[in-house]
């Protein structure tokens, strides 16, 4: 496995992570199906990766004011304690397993983004918020 075929993994997830698209969409595909990396692996990899993205993203979202505070223990806490769960469950299941999960994952997400994308109802907003700029129509959604 190169070191530039790597580092166009990495930068692609870092690109995604960064718009907070979730890096680990793309990252944990490339890994596995350019790279070769087993699932496992390319899960941890991509929590690796994750910490040091998030913060920077965090970081300059936070500078932006585009982050609302409140509500956000709510989210939080409950939120790691799944992640330490669901870590515990994946590290007991083989990589197939994980790897089938993974993908029905992103074809239910990819169905719901195209389902958003093509509806009608939505169509004036979407135009009003591309018009205006990123972030100047909507509100954070944690209040």
């Amino acid at each position: 496995m190169s070191f530039l075929l790597l580092l166009l993994c990495g930068l692609a997830g870092g690109l995604l992570g960064g718009m907070g698209l979730g890096g680990g969409t793309a990252l944990i595909p490339l890994l596995t199906l350019v790279c070769g990396v087993e699932q496992t692996a390319a899960q941890g990899i991509n929590l690796l990766s994750f910490l040091p993205m998030s913060a920077a993203a965090l970081a300059v979202h936070a500078k932006k004011g585009l982050l609302a505070k409140e509500g956000l223990a709510s989210l939080t806490l409950p939120a790691l304690v799944f992640s330490v769960l669901f870590s515990l469950l994946a590290a007991a299941l083989p990589a197939r397993a994980l790897s089938k999960g993974f993908g029905v994952f992103l074809c239910i997400l990819s169905g719901s983004i195209l389902r958003e994308s093509l509806s009608r109802k939505n169509f004036p907003e979407r135009e009003k918020y591309f018009s205006k700029g990123y972030g100047q129509t909507r509100k954070p959604m944690l209040k």
